[in-house]
């Protein structure tokens, strides 16, 4: 991952597109988002003209003083003129030709970067192959996909049960009430017969002949056992017929259907021991950097890894099931073998994805034969994200090494393609008015994240601290807000990302769990 003290290159213009943009940017509040990269960028041109022709100019402060030279011929004057002429013009078009070739590169990677929309358009086709079922017991399919419809194995109840305690009625009454009862597994009693009652408990078989259950709340019995209504009796009441939920062989849930703790209930209750879901897609992380801390506070040029212990539940959240994480470094040589051994069916790798000194991303790829699907995206924070097949049913996510362009990579990149490979349905999007303005970059798509306020509005509060390498917005968020090009008005209504976690928010509108005073942290 390139250092924020290396040479600006062009992962750096990557993420500043030219001065007009910082112009633009200048006084508002998302000034703070520019990166170290960035603000080197800023500064790549000297303060001041840098003379071309050294011979020219002044001697460094403090180098000692040149010889005086010798009285020049006539001759030597028009040869040192000529030869100085040729030189300046070679030193020129030098010059020109260098800066032309790194301006044609900054533009021809801003052109091929994909819009925002199209990108996550591109990653959700990426997986083409079906995935294969695989049947697993009712404990390990939690928050998998069904990969086949949900049958009933049964009806459901699968006989006449009672809705009630109470008693179990026969005709009109007073009603004689036996002295035996009726519970809850235990076979059914005998038949009534009119004018009989016997008591039952919640969930017992109903006898035959049984016309209405009497609630106990609603019945009284006299000093001959008789049993008396103190409501209207109506025929089948507080009785769950069989059949009442569903047949046997009704469908109750359509495949690709998440399975949340309800649908192992329904699934257990229809007669289920396993269930056919589809297959988690394997997912391997490699985090690269050689300043990268595995524990203890930063010190000497050396910060914590944040995306290690971030990125493996995030993804798992997202169907995924992590097989590993590695620290790489920037290692070439250590990256080529992780990508060419992998099982992973997705490779997650954390910075050098731009155009630094140590960005082995791009040259590994190429060495690997690999097919850049997406190479750059029209994002803020995130822009030099990238999404690579390496072989048939094998992708590669490439995510900037900054924490929260990474989190836009991964929700604009790996969440599209993880909901293809682990065969969730697309949710649908939906929209929330902001309470404040937001700043936006000319021509890209920016996330901003938000809080949730639980008015009548479900307004989208955006929240400070959202710069590129800053995590402390997005801890505290309910979602990410997508803003277009030029920003967005107080008012306006802008798609709103989920978070896998997203905090509830609670009638205050603080969002649940925070405590009091924690929104005026963050916004």
């Amino acid at each position: 991952m390139s250092g924020p003290a290396g040479p600006v290159g062009l992962g750096d213009l990557d993420e500043l597109d030219d001065l007009d943009e910082v112009s633009s940017m200048a006084g508002s509040d998302d000034a703070h988002e520019l990166d170290v990269d960035e603000a080197l960028a800023l500064v790549r041109e000297p303060a001041e003209p840098v003379d071309r022709h050294p011979d020219r100019g002044h001697a460094a402060p403090g180098a000692p003083a040149p010889a005086a030279p010798s009285t020049p011929t006539p001759a030597d004057k028009t040869a040192n003129k000529a030869a100085d002429k040729t030189a300046n013009k070679a030193a020129d078009k030098s010059a020109d030709k260098a800066a032309d070739k790194s301006a044609d590169q900054a533009n021809a990677h801003r052109h091929r970067a994909t819009p925002w929309p199209e990108a996550r358009a591109v990653a959700a086709r990426a997986a083409t192959a079906p995935r294969t079922p695989v049947s697993v017991p009712l404990t390990q399919a939690l928050g998998r996909v069904l990969a086949a419809p949900l049958t009933a194995l049964t009806d459901l109840p699968s006989f006449d049960t009672s809705a009630m305690d109470g008693w179990a009625v026969a005709g009109p009454g007073p009603w004689t009430v036996r002295e035996d009862g009726v519970l809850a597994g235990h076979a059914g009693a005998d038949a009534l017969t009119d004018g009989e009652a016997v008591r039952i408990a919640t969930g017992a078989r109903i006898p035959r002949e049984v016309t209405a259950v009497i609630r106990s709340e609603h019945g009284l019995t006299d000093d001959k056992g008789r049993l008396h209504a103190q409501r209207e009796v109506m025929h089948g009441q507080d009785i769950r017929p069989r059949g009442q939920e569903c047949r046997s062989g009704d469908q109750l849930l359509p495949a690709q259907s998440p399975v949340t703790p309800a649908v192992l209930g329904l699934a257990a209750a229809a007669g289920y021991d396993e269930l056919p879901t589809v297959a988690r897609p394997r997912a391997e992380v490699l985090v690269l950097g050689d300043e990268l801390l595995t524990e203890g506070r930063p010190h000497e040029g050396l910060i914590r890894d944040a995306l290690g212990p971030m990125l493996p539940p995030w993804l798992r959240a997202l169907g995924a099931e992590v097989i590993a994480v590695r620290r790489l470094g920037d290692d070439a040589k250590a990256l080529h073998k992780a990508l060419s051994t992998s099982e992973a069916e997705l490779i997650v790798t954390t910075g050098g994805t731009a155009a630094g000194p140590v960005d082995h991303v791009h040259p590994t790829l190429r060495r690997l034969g690999a097919d850049l699907l997406v190479d750059g995206v029209k994002v803020r924070p995130g822009h030099p994200m990238l999404l690579a097949r390496l072989a048939a049913g094998r992708h590669l996510v490439g995510l900037p090494g900054n924490p929260l362009a990474a989190v836009s990579g991964l929700l604009t990149l790996a969440e599209p393609l993880l909901r293809a490979l682990s065969g969730r349905i697309a949710p649908e999007p939906y929209y929330a008015p902001v309470r404040d303005e937001v700043h936006g970059h000319p021509r890209d798509t920016r996330l901003v994240p938000v809080m949730l306020r639980a008015d009548p509005e479900g307004t989208a509060v955006p929240l400070h601290y959202n710069g590129p390498a800053m995590l402390r917005g997005i801890a505290a968020s309910d979602g990410l807000a997508v803003v277009p090009p030029g920003g967005a008005k107080p008012g306006q209504e802008l798609e709103i990302l989920d978070l896998p976690w997203a905090l509830s928010p609670s009638p205050d509108g603080m969002g649940e769990g925070l405590p009091d005073g924690a929104e005026g942290c963050f916004t």
